[in-house]
């Protein structure tokens, strides 16, 4: 199986995407470690400051030498020349907050996945035809659960992952996946700012382990 199909299926079975940025390197390698211990295979590294590139650079050597297993994404791709310079830094996907055609060519030049976020029909039909096979719903708290419902018939094809406002909580979660999403995106809500400025690991684990079992329990 080629990196892309791998890919397109561990987000799904995985069921969310924990997803952070944080301005120390140190820090972002200690979650992505938590994040491992918890189980996950797979991260978005949102590109949100300066130090993002560095970080990530410093993060796929981690991954490369004691994180067997675990695919590293960035995300808040917003043109195709940080498309370009997180593919040389490492970046097994690119994830983007709507639709970069230029960060989509950038993508697809190196066999990439790349998931767009959409807003509208419109959007979303634009990126099938531009070749998505995935596409992040943004801003998630703002669409709702009401509008995939809406619109999932029509994109049979597609596997949709709703990001922001996607809450650690059962009725919440089972609400988007009642709706058909294939995954959640959750950031801030599972890797918050006070457990990033406090260093506070074990509750970064703790929480992604029971986000796990809650989409766990919700698939049955």
């Amino acid at each position: 199986m080629d990196k892309k199909s791998h890919i397109l299926q561990l987000i799904p079975e995985q069921g969310f995407l924990p997803l952070f940025f944080y301005k120390d390197t140190e820090v972002s390698i200690e979650v992505l470690r938590a994040l491992y211990r918890a189980g996950i295979r797979t991260v978005e590294y949102t590109n949100r400051g300066e130090a993002a590139l560095k970080n990530f650079e410093k993060m796929r050597q981690v991954c490369d030498t004691e994180l067997e297993g675990m695919y590293l994404g960035v995300g808040t791709i917003k043109n195709g020349a940080s498309a370009q310079a997180f593919i040389d830094a490492g970046a097994h996907y690119i994830i983007s907050p709507g639709l970069v055609e230029d960060a989509a060519a950038v993508a697809d030049k190196n066999d990439m996945l790349w998931v767009p976020g959409c807003m509208t029909p419109t959007e979303i039909i634009k990126a099938e035809q531009m070749g998505a096979k995935m596409v992040k719903l943004f801003p998630g708290n703002i669409l709702g659960t009401a509008f995939l419902s809406a619109v999932k018939e029509l994109f049979p094809d597609l596997l949709f992952m709703p990001t922001g406002g996607v809450d650690l909580d059962r009725e919440n979660i089972a609400g988007w996946f009642k709706a058909g999403v294939s995954a959640v995106g959750m950031g801030s809500k599972l890797i918050s700012k006070p457990l990033l400025e406090q260093r506070d690991y074990a509750k970064i684990e703790s929480l992604t382990k029971e986000a796990s079992a809650i989409i766990k329990s919700i698939r049955g």
